[in-house]
């Protein structure tokens, strides 16, 4: 008799995507509950009732509201795929890729992140200016207290007195997304797409698109669909997981420590999004760069797994 257990399928694409938002009800309940125990034994009962405790509307509450954004990308972003590996018995590194990063590849990383910069802001102001016909003022009002809702609460997060709310910041708004939502929309979405569409750019654009939308900042669509789409084909050239997520997390980095040197330096946070730092012909030449690192880093990454077949 044959003792040895045969590799098992994975379930379909379609099943799977089924499963992440199972397990992202499950994520969201079980660390909503932890967070508001969390909240309770710092405020009192009186708090899960208390709207400004809950919202972090005052500077006080902060915690709470830290403590909720917390819950909230690892019950909804973290949990889900890993969840989705286990059922699926399979080993996390092997399932979603994690294959040693190279040193060299992550300079690229950087440098992509850096020379996009300039065209990311300009995309950022397009955005911005964005106006939907007459007919549709109504879902632009929505879009526009969804938008100011978004702001208060990331103005208030951002702001830091000190080097230790700056750290937390760090771990808070960049590194924890970076991991978590990467493992989401690029590990486990992108990776079911591609099982469906059987086609890498559709697959990267669609798990884009959501990974933009799901955010509900419609003014900041634009350039958070192009990030996804990054990311996406970082992981789709590499195999790796480590660069999407590195490219995450220094985009996300920028931005606290842009804030930080704004407050030190008594600049309003409010004007961060509506200053063009360079003349047009620099968001041309951080495109056209931008594209080029972008080959350079397929390039690399197509020798590299060459290589490793040789």
């Amino acid at each position: 008799m044959n003792f040895i257990e045969k590799p098992r399928d994975e379930n379909s694409p379609y099943t799977q995507l089924l499963m992440l938002i199972g397990y992202i009800i499950v994520g969201l309940f079980a660390f909503s509950i932890i967070a508001l125990g969390i909240i309770v034994s710092m405020y009192g009962f009186g708090s899960i009732t208390n709207p400004v405790i809950l919202s972090g509307a005052e500077e006080k509450y902060r915690p709470a509201l830290q403590i909720l954004l917390a819950a909230t990308s690892a019950g909804m972003f973290l949990a889900p795929p890993l969840l989705l590996a286990l059922t699926e018995r399979k080993k996390i590194n092997v399932f979603y890729g994690f294959k040693k990063p190279e040193p060299s590849l992550l300079l690229i990383v950087l440098l992509i992140m850096i020379v996009s910069m300039p065209f990311m802001e300009w995309t950022a102001m397009i955005n911005q200016k964005m106006v939907l016909p007459d007919y549709l003022k109504w879902v632009e009002n929505w879009m526009k207290q969804k938008e100011d809702e978004a702001m208060q609460t990331t103005l208030l997060l951002l702001k830091m007195k000190h080097i230790g709310e700056l750290v937390v910041n760090l771990l808070l708004i960049a590194l924890l997304p970076g991991i978590a939502e990467e493992m989401m929309f690029r590990g486990a979405i992108q990776r079911s797409f591609l099982r469906i569409f059987n086609n890498p750019h559709v697959a990267i654009w669609a798990a884009a698109f959501l990974f933009s939308a799901i955010h509900l900042q419609f003014y900041g669509f634009l350039p958070r669909l192009l990030l996804g789409a990054g990311f996406g084909y970082i992981y789709y050239w590499s195999g790796s997981l480590w660069y999407a997520m590195l490219a995450h997390f220094l985009n996300n980095a920028y931005a606290v420590c842009a804030a930080w040197y704004m407050q030190k330096n008594n600049i309003p946070l409010s004007e961060a999004d509506n200053t063009s730092h360079f003349p047009w012909y620099g968001y041309v030449i951080s495109f056209i760069l931008t594209i080029l690192v972008f080959q350079i880093f397929k390039n690399k990454t197509s020798k590299t797994y060459e290589q490793q077949l040789d």
